[in-house]
């Protein structure tokens, strides 16, 4: 965490000091030119494959993969993969307006934020995962960039994260230590780890953006959504949603107040904001 902390003081002086002026090329402090992560990533992300009916099978040789108990995931209210649960209606149904947006567009990025906290940002992240990857052509990757307070591995009740993708970032770990398979075929987590202060700044450096793109190279047809914190609680929304290729809102039912939404999207303004999630509606 050191050389990272000292990667970002750096980065801020030289963008201090470089206001106004022409910049000079970025370099790495954070990865280790011996270990270029392209090279990692193209090693140990899970390898898929097409069966006969054109499905797609994923083999996961190194990924650490988890068994989750169906009672314990609904009553954390991970129900989308469970068909025969009402409450996973309306993630199918998002799925299906998802899929069609970013396959006419040929997109595979999409940022989940919300206004403010405690809306059911992750929640639903994970729920739209599950979702996505039941379909069998689909693979997905959900990327956990809340790294002050981390919740994607949690909210299926996975509690032993020791590293997450800050390790991979610096170079301190490879992404097969890194990376969880949840039982869902063709989903895979990479979750994260607290960070503290300066995390906007990891969102924005050079090494986060190598990173994304290698994880966008490594699969062309596989859909990567972020989740990302609350718009109104710190900027990390703001310097990492602009270059996703679409953005997701999700709304609290009675707990975002209007104004609350407009300044977030005032904020957002440049990002390709696809559309919102109304979450904990209440049914009569």
């Amino acid at each position: 965490m050191e050389r990272i902390q000292e990667a970002i003081e750096k980065a801020r002086r030289e963008r201090q000091g470089n206001i106004g002026s022409a910049q000079e090329p970025a370099t790495s402090d954070l990865l280790p030119e011996s270990q270029p992560a392209e090279e990692v990533s193209q090693s140990v992300l899970p390898t898929a494959s097409t069966d006969g009916q054109g499905s797609v099978r994923v083999k996961y040789s190194q990924t650490r993969t988890v068994k989750l108990d169906d009672e314990a995931l609904k009553d954390r209210r991970i129900v989308a993969g469970f068909a025969h649960d009402k409450r996973s209606e309306p993630y199918r149904q998002l799925r299906g307006q998802i899929l069609n947006k970013f396959r006419q567009n040929n997109w595979q990025t999409l940022a989940i934020t919300s206004p403010n906290s405690g809306g059911g940002r992750t929640l639903t992240a994970m729920n739209l995962a599950i979702s996505l990857s039941l379909e069998v052509n689909q693979t997905v990757l959900l990327v956990d960039l809340d790294l002050r307070q981390p919740g994607v591995a949690g909210c299926i009740g996975v509690d032993d994260v020791e590293y997450g993708i800050v390790d991979y970032i610096n170079g301190t770990q490879k992404l097969e230590n890194i990376l969880i398979h949840p039982g869902f075929e063709r989903l895979v987590l990479l979750p994260g780890t607290p960070q503290g202060a300066f995390t906007s700044e990891i969102l924005s450096s050079p090494e986060m953006k190598k990173v994304k793109d290698e994880l966008v190279a490594r699969y062309p047809g596989r859909l990567i959504i972020f989740d990302l914190p609350a718009v109104l609680s710190h900027d990390d929304a703001l310097v990492f949603a602009p270059g996703c290729d679409a953005t997701l809102m999700v709304i609290e039912e009675g707990g975002t107040k209007k104004k609350e939404i407009e300044r977030a999207y005032q904020l957002l303004d440049g990002c390709n904001i696809i559309g919102s999630v109304l979450n904990k509606v209440k049914y009569l």
